[in-house]
């Protein structure tokens, strides 16, 4: 089964309800407004349910996993805003064709009521949760997290770290979020598992979207101030999101590739297919390394 764990579609109601807010994260027409990034313009077509999956069908993929879009900030709204949001995406998600899978999203606003609402998005078909790095990037926020990430444990579902809400820079220029603090937040949320996750859930399955912002790159660094090189954690993945053949090998040759997954981040990027030099190597991070992911089992 070729799959793409990465994707972003927007139904219809979540849009309709994010033009009716008039605060970060809104939608004019298609311009889409939040805090800490320029004005977004956004082509209706990337959120045609026919015309994506024609194309994901294109791609010649088996599964397309979509996710709501963490930089949009909706997991940390105040529950009376985030409420509606979150079920408009799920319903829709939900209810996309094939080869449409979904991740789900949590209310972080409303932690006594979190883990009951993601069981129960589980238990209608999400195959697993997605949280925001910025929740995840010290050891209170694997900690404020414990009670989902136990649920997930539970039913035998991974987890899928994205980057989260950019704070305002002023005089950066439109790339600035996604090369700055969207990198920082995926290598520190990365450290923090290291240092602080694992322990506390030794059977998560874990996902970082975008190579982990090239973490693992720096483990003589980490061995030469203390930190030890360790094992590498077989139950820790990378998907492959804006990065080609360069960064793709240089994180094979530090963590193996049997934990790196194909992810595309359509439609805000192209999908690639890095140059491993085998057929094998694609078939690894397309197939049988998704696959693991989603259902685990050792290489």
């Amino acid at each position: 089964m070729s799959t793409d764990v990465h994707q972003h579609i927007w139904p219809p109601a979540f849009i309709e309800l994010l033009r009716t807010r008039t605060a970060p994260p809104y939608l004019d027409g298609w311009t889409l407004h939040l805090a800490g990034e320029p004005p977004y313009e956004v082509d209706p077509a990337d959120h045609d349910v026919t015309a994506r999956t024609a194309l994901a069908h294109a791609d010649g993929l088996d599964l397309a996993l979509v996710s709501l879009s963490s930089p949009l900030g909706i997991e940390h709204l105040p529950p009376a805003e985030a409420a509606p949001l979150l079920a408009a995406f799920h319903d829709g998600a939900l209810a996309l064709p094939a080869p449409f899978g979904v991740w789900a999203s949590p209310c972080l606003s409303a932690p006594d009521t979190a883990p009951e609402a993601v069981e129960r998005e589980l238990r209608r078909g999400c195959v697993g949760l997605q949280l925001p790095a910025t929740a995840l990037l010290d050891a209170a926020g694997w900690d404020f997290c414990a009670p989902l990430l136990d649920v997930l444990t539970r039913h035998d579902k991974p987890l899928f770290v994205h980057p989260g809400t950019a704070p305002p820079t002023p005089g950066t220029p439109p790339w600035w979020p996604a090369l700055v603090p969207y990198i920082h937040q995926m290598h520190a949320s990365w450290f923090a598992f290291r240092a602080f996750g694992r322990a506390r859930h030794p059977r998560l399955r874990v996902c970082f979207a975008a190579l982990a912002g090239l973490a693992p790159l720096h483990g003589e660094r980490l061995a030469a101030r203390g930190g030890g090189r360790g094992k590498v954690d077989f139950d820790a993945f990378y998907e492959t999101s804006s990065y080609g053949t360069r960064a793709v090998d240089a994180l094979v040759r530090a963590v193996g590739i049997d934990v790196i997954v194909t992810g595309s981040d359509r439609p805000y990027a192209a999908p690639t297919v890095p140059d491993l030099g085998a057929a094998a190597a694609t078939h690894a991070l397309r197939t049988t390394n998704p696959a693991r992911l989603l259902k685990g089992a050792t290489p």
